[in-house]
């Protein structure tokens, strides 16, 4: 443990400089820490870091999927639940089922079960790594909305099938009938526990006299408990996770304060941040250790190599034929609600840029390393370091390769010209901000009008908004005048929540609206 500690400290001081360095070079960060961690593992003398299978899951996946529902607009997944929909649950069975049945073909010994496995690992796009990938390049919202709804959904899809494929392998058989009803619970039951616990959550949060580290700590416990909960009723923990998130994003503002929200987003931020950087070191770190297992079965490097371009090659066409064939089935039945194209070429182009974003990373990683060892009757896992090199092969050429080309392709080609323009964004922000003070200044007429002549500090707040700090002296701000004006930010953050109701306000303008005037009152609360 005294070895290992100050290499983990390490990996963290890597993970920061590689994430500097990634935004110097304009390159998403899980590139050159994938690269970092390979380039790492190749010193001699450093410890090897084992974690245990049953763990890997429950370690990394709740918080970093907590923190994408909550990031995520709900509004926006209402809008685009069916394109949402059919990537995150039709799409990935294509996959894994087109993966299936290729290796069982190509690679010997590689039966169907172990064929959903590997399929069932490496069917998930990452949303972190396209995350960081198109943060270089504008994209519509509607397609970023498409992208993080279907990484939220998609990881619970492909770890069912990783269950069953896991049970089919280790038992011999598959029973369609008991895996149809399993399937059911495992959604429907995830969905449910994961909204129960989130409920008796926010009661909690209420009810208790909490402050701002206690809300924290809470909100760092919360994914865990989903999480174990479901899986100790077999249901799926993934999905308790994000539809517990889900629900508790939608109100966190009235169950926590300002303070609370603005101290959580930065705790939040660098937490994910650690934890998606030591996964993706660990990927390049445990590539030389998978290389050995692989020479101990006796299969060439260079076989193997073959075998996880193959894979690669799958999982990228699957994903375009899909993408293309949900576009033909839109345009049928349901023209109203596809993405709009501004010409015919755009539409056609949209699903082969789709196809182009799965990039795989966390999810792929922790479901391979999560394969156990043996058998339950001792045996060997078959071809355990087969699936772990494929995988990993997988994730590095999905990010080189597609991550490094995704942003010069957008630009390159100009598909998004003229669909995304950030003058309407910077004008939607402006009128938000001027019916925001109207909404103000009506309220105060009608609640405050005769202690508006009283406290001269209203009628700064009024007329000169974003220069009252300028004032001589902080005497006009008495406490009457401060709960007046917290009163009226509370009366914002209502107005706003009610704007957002609408389906054509961008709900990134809302939130950073609302973060404005929870600093506000910080600020108002340190007068």
């Amino acid at each position: 443990m005294h070895s290992l500690l100050p290499f983990l400290l390490a990996m963290i001081a890597v993970i920061v400089l590689l994430n500097i360095f990634a935004a110097k070079l304009k390159i998403a960060y899980p590139i050159l820490l994938v690269t970092g961690g390979l380039a790492i593992s190749f010193i001699p003398g450093l410890p090897v870091i084992k974690i245990d299978p049953d763990l890997i899951f429950f370690i990394f996946l709740p918080p970093l999927l907590f923190e994408a529902a909550w990031s995520i607009s709900f509004k926006e997944m209402k809008k685009w639940w069916r394109i949402i929909g059919s990537f995150a649950f039709l799409v990935v069975f294509f996959t894994a089922l087109s993966v299936a049945l290729v290796t069982n073909y190509y690679i010997p010994g590689f039966s169907i079960a172990l064929g959903f496995l590997l399929g069932g690992i490496v069917s998930p796009p990452d949303a972190v790594s396209t995350g960081a990938i198109t943060k270089f390049v504008t994209i519509p919202k509607s397609t970023a909305t498409i992208l993080e709804g279907e990484s939220l959904l998609n990881d619970a899809s492909s770890l069912i099938i990783f269950r069953f494929a896991l049970v089919a392998v280790g038992t011999g058989q598959f029973a369609w009938q008991d895996a149809t009803m399993s399937f059911f619970w495992m959604v429907i039951g995830g969905a449910l526990i994961g909204l129960l616990v989130g409920w008796l959550f926010v009661k909690a949060h209420k009810i208790l006299p909490t402050d701002a580290p206690s809300d924290i700590a809470l909100t760092i416990i919360e994914p865990y408990l989903m999480y174990w909960i479901a899986e100790q009723l077999h249901s799926s923990g993934v999905l308790a996770v994000v539809a517990g998130g889900l629900y508790m994003s939608a109100r966190r503002l009235k169950f926590l304060n300002s303070t609370s929200r603005i101290h959580a987003y930065s705790v939040w931020e660098s937490l994910i941040f650690i934890l998606n950087g030591i996964v993706f070191l660990i990927i390049g770190l445990e590539l030389p250790e998978i290389v050995d297992g692989l020479k101990e079965n006796q299969i060439p490097l260079q076989t193997a190599i073959g075998y996880g371009v193959l894979v690669t090659a799958i999982l990228i066409s699957a994903r375009m034929i899909s993408s293309y064939i949900a576009l033909i089935f839109t345009m049928i039945f349901r023209p109203g609600v596809q993405p709009h194209a501004s010409s015919r070429r755009r539409r056609w182009m949209m699903p082969l840029l789709l196809g182009w974003t799965g990039m795989r990373g966390v999810v792929s990683l922790a479901a391979a390393l999560a394969i156990p060892v043996t058998l339950s009757n001792g045996e060997a896992f078959p071809h355990r370091n087969l699936i772990l090199f494929i995988t990993f092969v997988v994730i590095l050429l999905t990010l080189l390769v597609q991550g490094l080309t995704l942003p010069y392709i957008i630009k390159r080609t100009g598909f998004f010209d003229g669909i995304y323009n950030e003058d309407n964004e910077a004008l939607t922000k402006q009128k938000i901000k001027k019916d925001l003070k109207k909404h103000i200044h009506e309220f105060l007429k009608s609640k405050y009008e005769n202690e508006l002549e009283k406290h001269s500090g209203l009628e700064v707040f009024l007329k000169q908004w974003e220069e009252r700090a300028k004032a001589g002296d902080d005497s006009w701000m008495n406490d009457r005048t401060k709960i007046i004006f917290i009163e009226m930010l509370e009366v914002q953050r209502e107005y706003l929540s009610e704007l957002n109701k609408d389906p054509e306000i961008n709900e990134e303008i809302i939130r950073q609206q609302l973060l404005q005037i929870d600093l506000e009152e910080e600020r108002l609360k340190m007068i």
